[in-house]
């Protein structure tokens, strides 16, 4: 997977939330199409000074459908 793909879905994200944690760094997922459409799910760990690093991308499974706008949750 290429990382403009990996950016572009973070950066045009459908859905964005903190993953829980009890211990730092935090983490946010992100839901977003790559450069084609496709959708992904990233995981970023959220560095000290802001910055966010991807740890985690793939497609996007569907257990995350439900987050996704006018999806609703059940």
């Amino acid at each position: 997977m290429a990382n403009a793909d990996v950016i572009h879905a973070a950066n045009h994200c459908l859905h964005e939330s903190e993953v829980d944690g009890d211990e730092p760094p935090s983490r946010v997922l992100y839901l977003g199409p790559d450069r084609a459409g496709n959708l992904l799910e990233v995981v970023c760990i959220v560095r000290d000074d802001g910055s966010e690093l991807a740890i985690h991308a793939m497609q996007m499974r569907p257990k995350y459908r439900n987050l996704l706008p006018g999806r609703g949750r059940s």
